[in-house]
């Protein structure tokens, strides 16, 4: 089923990971093609460039004259060189600095960027409060969090968290895997994150999925992948009754699901990243998406 360009939503982000890697004008282009494609969401992280992705995003924004208070702005904190850190101080300067990179005075939404062994919530706490009563920070959430460390985390907390970012695609199915593979002896039925997508569904967490296209931890995108011969097969023979790029239904796999999503499109080609926006126009039927998971290597019971 194809949806209309009105019933486009908020489900797709722009991943600002590589901008460092492009010259300033190839970033405009790209943003341009973001905005041209109803893309209002923009995701970045501190450690990104060392900062210059941010950098170069701000002065492009620039070039283009886009008003702030039409786009929502993301970031993260709380990596360090050899080790995370979830301290007041840290994150109250990693703001004043990210604030700073992007030429705003205010981010949309701030996230923790990993799970901090050493976290401790009362001062994540007062670092929120102070960023929220400043104006710095608008909303927060976690990145890579399973279901207890967000609990143990929002039992401290004034502000209910309101994201948590996961890698979750077609070769990284395993936020799911344990559900749909449930009382079975299969290596997918092991529960190894909680439960995290129900659970973010059930306390109102937005889940947004991050290296859609990617298998392992960064190992490589699987589209035109020899290792994912069947997924690639069954991607494209979709593409063509679709009539978008196969890397569109890889996506729409991922709108697909009931969680609502968000899905950080990592692209910076901005031909690709108008294919891959076409996503937000399809919805697939169960056939179809149970026929991809199954192509994707998975087992039904």
């Amino acid at each position: 089923m194809t949806l209309s360009a009105t019933e486009i939503d908020d489900r797709l982000m722009l991943g600002c990971w590589r901008l460092h890697e492009r010259t300033p004008q190839q970033i405009t282009v790209l943003l341009q093609s973001a905005l041209e494609s109803g893309i209002r969401q923009f995701d970045h992280a501190d450690i990104y460039g060392g900062g210059e992705s941010e950098r170069r995003f701000a002065q492009s924004l620039r070039t283009l004259g886009c008003p702030r208070e039409s786009i929502i702005i993301q970031s993260k904190c709380g990596i360090r060189d050899g080790h995370y850190d979830s301290s007041a101080g840290h994150i109250l300067a990693s703001v004043d600095g990210i604030l700073d990179r992007l030429g705003t005075d205010y981010l949309d939404t701030l996230l923790l960027h990993r799970p901090d062994a050493l976290m401790e919530p009362a001062e994540v706490a007062e670092a929120f409060s102070r960023l929220q009563a400043a104006g710095k920070v608008r909303r927060f959430g976690v990145s890579n969090f399973r279901p207890m460390q967000i609990e143990l985390l929002q039992s401290a907390l004034e502000q209910p968290l309101c994201v948590n970012q996961v890698q979750f695609g077609l070769a990284h199915t395993g936020p799911i895997d344990a559900a749909l593979q449930a009382n079975t002896g299969f290596d997918g039925g092991i529960d190894r994150d909680g439960s995290v997508i129900d659970f973010c569904r059930m306390n109102g967490l937005r889940v947004q999925a991050w290296s859609p296209l990617q298998f392992g931890m960064f190992a490589g995108n699987f589209l035109g992948h020899p290792d994912f011969a069947e997924l690639n097969h069954a991607l494209n023979t979709l593409a063509q009754i679709y009539g978008c790029s196969a890397g569109a239904i890889a996506i729409a796999w991922i709108l697909r699901h009931p969680a609502g999503m968000q899905v950080l499109l990592g692209s910076t080609d901005p031909q690709r990243l108008k294919q891959l926006s076409a996503a937000a126009t399809i919805r697939l039927p169960r056939e179809h998406w149970y026929a991809l998971y199954r192509s994707a290597g998975n087992r039904l019971p």
